[in-house]
C-alpha cells in the first residue's frame, strides 16, 4: 500500500515539476549538424564535388527540424538548466550558420559559378569555426570556462574570414586578374553576349565582351563571398550567446 502511495507521490510531482530536457545535449547535437554542414561545405569549396553541395542543402533541411524541435522543447519546458532567452538566442544563431550554408551552395547553383580558392580558404575558417563552436557547447555543461575559450577561438575565426573576403574582393575587381585566369565557363558567358554587340567590328566585340564578362563575373562571385562572410558572422553570434551563458553560470 505504502509502494502504491509513493509511486502516486512521485507521478503527481513530476507531472507538477517535470524534469528539465537536458538543453546542453540539445545544442550540442544541433551545432554538431552544423559541423557537419561546414564540414561538406568545405570540401565542395575545395573540390567543386557536388555531392558535397548536395549534403549541405540536405543538412540544413534536416536542421530545419531540428531547430523547430528543439524551439518547441523550450517553449513547453517548465525549467531550464540556464536562461530561457539565451538556449533561444543558441538555437537560432546556430541554425543561421546551418542556412548561410545552404544559400551559398544554391545560389551558385542558380549562377551556374564553381568553387575558386577564396571559397575554399573562406570555408575552412568557418568550419574551423563551427568546430570550436560544437566543442564549447559540449563543455558547456561541466567546464564552462573552457567553453569560453572555445568562443574565443570561433571569433579568431571570423576575423580571418573577413581578410580572406576582402583580399578575395580586391582580387575581384582586378581585371588584369581576371584576364589571366579565365576559365572556359567565363569565356563561354563572353561570346554569349556577342548576339547583342551585332554592329560592333571583331576588335571591339572582344573588348566590349570581355569588359561585361568581367562585370558579371564581379557581381556573381561578390554575392557569394558576401554569403560566406556572413556566415562568419553567425558564427560569432553564436560565440557571443556561448558566452553570454558562461558569465551567467560560472
Amino acid at each position: 500500500m505504502q509502494s502504491h502511495h509513493s509511486g502516486l507521490v512521485t507521478r503527481i510531482w513530476y507531472k507538477l515539476f517535470p524534469p528539465a530536457p537536458n538543453f546542453h545535449a540539445l545544442l550540442n547535437n544541433q551545432a554538431k549538424l552544423m559541423v557537419e554542414a561546414t564540414s561538406h561545405l568545405y570540401e565542395f569549396m575545395c573540390s567543386g564535388n557536388e555531392m558535397h553541395a548536395s549534403h549541405v542543402i540536405e543538412l540544413e533541411h534536416k536542421g530545419d527540424k531540428i531547430k523547430t524541435e528543439n524551439m518547441a522543447i523550450l517553449h513547453q519546458a517548465f525549467a531550464t538548466p540556464f536562461d530561457r532567452e539565451d538556449i533561444y538566442r543558441a538555437i537560432a544563431a546556430i541554425d543561421e550558420v546551418l542556412n548561410y550554408t545552404k544559400t551559398t551552395v544554391r545560389e551558385m547553383q542558380a549562377l551556374q559559378l564553381g568553387p575558386d580558392e577564396h571559397t575554399c580558404l573562406m570555408a575552412e575558417q568557418l568550419y574551423t569555426g563551427a568546430v570550436a563552436l560544437q566543442q564549447g557547447y559540449a563543455r558547456l555543461a561541466k567546464q564552462p570556462l573552457l567553453s569560453e575559450k572555445d568562443a574565443e577561438a570561433a571569433r579568431k575565426t571570423e576575423r580571418k574570414t573577413e581578410k580572406l573576403y576582402r583580399k578575395a574582393l580586391s582580387e575581384l575587381f582586378d581585371a588584369e586578374h581576371y584576364v589571366s585566369t579565365l576559365t572556359p565557363e567565363q569565356e563561354a558567358t563572353e561570346n554569349s553576349l556577342e548576339v547583342l554587340m551585332q554592329q560592333l567590328n571583331t576588335r571591339e566585340l572582344a573588348a566590349v565582351g570581355s569588359a561585361i564578362g568581367f562585370v558579371i563575373e564581379i557581381l556573381k562571385r561578390r554575392e557569394i563571398y558576401r554569403h560566406m562572410s556572413n556566415a562568419a558572422d553567425r558564427i560569432v553570434k553564436a560565440g557571443e550567446v556561448l558566452d553570454d551563458i558562461v558569465a551567467k553560470i560560472a
